[in-house]
């Protein structure tokens, strides 16, 4: 029996042993990955170095790493400029203006956002090729190579775009030549005048140089002419750009001499409907609002007074607001032209009504001095809301005295015109009209309602046609 189960047990482990040795034959891979996994991470966590068999290879890495075999970029020193000891290497440029992003009048100057292309040849870079096709590259083989150190000129702020790389693009030619391509946003200052702001026209331009290498070593130029500056669609809210253009000349430094360097001009005319809203109009409508109280009655003291002050109240914030929103400069510009003959207008229009308001009451004083009053006339009747004394007051209480007739020509012979026998001995016309508008001062408002708008709207044209 106990033979018989022993020969059982035999023959079930020789029919199992060829499926144990088929299983282990086809799944070597997945222990082995498992391992790999295990060990990686237990090497991560104690710090160690991870073997390079049990590592998978970066396949950006090793084609960078034979494209710099291909390139020999290790055989060459390029720290040196191509061509190091002979000629000026000839680096052509051309810019793509992307966007105009702000332009301030305040900090005087301007941010832009462009495409700047350079172009050059460099024979250590050339390779050999079956196709002739170029090589793409990113940043990372421009770290590595010689590149030109073109600069911004008068730039305050600059960088290059780095979002979700590097904005940097480097195409290699198998004949050495070179394009090498960067997105970057600049701010660059802008010599600004506003003698005619806000009627201006300004010209602002980009300037590009080389650092280092003067024109003994490196020339700059327009990669094709007057094409190598080109446009997108760009719309600003305050300015419209009348003229884009490259050109170049030299600049020179005392210490170092003479360099290369391009310009991109840009021409800027400011639109003016914004300032008519915010600031012509309402100044217009402040000043026509100050010439209402000459339709208003002389003795309504409280409505010409409060009129004229809320005017020139309002003219005031309005000069402060623009002042506020300008470079402190110590020229006159025209909106502060504009803006101070409107508050002159506005002031005039107060002392008009301030020498009507005088002369009014210097009229009925003498009539008061001319005519006897008798003891029943009490003073407070005479006195109107506002203080002066008026005509209609006085003629009722006179007319009820008794002498009414030897008063009435009394203020006759005051008021009445001079005989022509007193006209030729008179030697002050100028006192003779003072004297005539003290006593009709009514007549000052009825000049003004005529004088005042004539006035202004000749000053309009002048302005308009001096400045538009």
């Amino acid at each position: 029996m106990r033979v018989a189960l022993l020969a059982f047990r035999l023959m079930c482990l020789a029919w199992l042993w060829p499926i144990t040795q088929l299983n282990g034959s086809h799944f070597p891979n997945k222990r082995r990955h498992k391992e790999m996994y295990i060990g990686e991470n237990t090497k991560q966590k104690h710090g160690g170095r991870v073997n390079l068999k049990m590592k998978k290879l970066d396949s950006t890495k090793s084609l960078l790493i034979k494209s710099e075999q291909l390139l020999r970029i290790e055989d060459h020193d390029f720290a040196m400029r191509p061509g190091f000891g002979g000629s000026a290497i000839p680096v052509g440029i051309d810019v793509q203006v992307e966007s105009i992003d702000s332009i301030s009048e305040v900090n005087m100057d301007f941010t832009m956002t462009l495409y700047l292309r350079h172009y050059w040849q460099d024979d250590r870079l050339a390779f050999a090729s079956s196709n002739n096709k170029s090589r793409t590259f990113d940043s990372r083989l421009v770290k590595k190579i010689w590149v030109p150190d073109v600069f911004f000129v008068h730039s305050k702020r600059s960088f290059i775009h780095d979002t979700t790389m590097e904005n940097i693009m480097l195409r290699v030619y198998p004949d050495g030549n070179i394009l090498y391509s960067v997105r970057v946003t600049v701010t660059a200052l802008c010599s600004m005048d506003f003698s005619s702001f806000p009627l201006d026209t300004q010209n602002c331009s980009l300037e590009l140089e080389s650092y280092a290498y003067n024109e003994n070593d490196l020339m700059l130029y327009w990669k094709n002419g007057n094409d190598s500056l080109r446009t997108d669609e760009i719309v600003l809210s305050q300015f419209f750009i009348e003229d884009f253009q490259p050109s170049f000349g030299l600049a020179f430094y005392s210490s170092t001499g003479w360099y290369n360097r391009l310009y991109i001009n840009f021409i800027l005319r400011r639109h003016i409907f914004f300032f008519m809203l915010q600031t012509y109009f309402p100044t217009m409508l402040m000043v026509m609002l100050s010439w209402v109280s000459f339709w208003i009655d002389r003795r309504a003291v409280p409505a010409r007074v409060s009129l004229g002050i809320t005017t020139v109240l309002t003219m005031t914030t309005i000069i402060t607001g623009v002042s506020a929103s300008m470079p402190q400069v110590s020229y006159v510009k025209a909106v502060d032209i504009y803006l101070w003959a409107s508050f002159l207008f506005v002031f005039l229009s107060v002392i008009e009504y301030a020498a009507v308001n005088y002369f009014t009451t210097v009229e009925e004083m003498k009539k008061l001095k001319g005519t006897k009053i008798p003891a029943s006339f009490k003073s407070t009747q005479a006195m109107a809301f506002d203080g002066c004394f008026h005509d209609n007051d006085i003629d009722q209480e006179v007319s009820s005295s008794p002498n009414t007739e030897r008063n009435t020509q009394s203020q006759d012979s005051t008021v009445c015109a001079p005989t022509e026998g007193t006209r030729l001995r008179r030697r002050h016309p100028l006192r003779q009209n003072l004297s005539f508008i003290m006593s009709n001062s009514y007549m000052i408002d009825s000049y003004s309602r005529v004088i005042f708008p004539l006035a202004y709207l000749l000053f309009n044209i002048i302005y308009w046609s001096l400045y538009a």
